[in-house]
């Protein structure tokens, strides 16, 4: 048996089986934490580096809304638009 299979870079995709767009949800939930007096860009970092969804308010099920994806999926998506790809 070959370990050919081994030596190859594997590709991993996370699935979103609701086809939430990353892009509206930080949109939302940023709309959201504005509206109740946070500072959305620190309140996103803090949810995104810990993983505390307590960052998060539950205004207009915002909380809710970014548990919905996986961090890395949110985290794609914001490197994706800095770099304008």
């Amino acid at each position: 048996m070959s370990n050919e299979k081994y030596e190859q870079t594997m590709m991993f995709k996370v699935k979103n089986d609701e086809n939430i767009k990353a892009e509206d949800v930080l949109s939302h939930v940023y709309d959201a934490l504005l509206e109740k007096g946070y500072n959305p860009i620190n309140q996103l970092v803090g949810y995104l580096l810990s993983g505390d969804p307590a960052y998060i308010t539950n205004h207009n099920n915002a909380r809710y809304m970014i548990r919905k994806l996986e961090r890395d999926e949110l985290l794609e998506e914001l490197v994706r638009k800095y770099l304008g790809r």
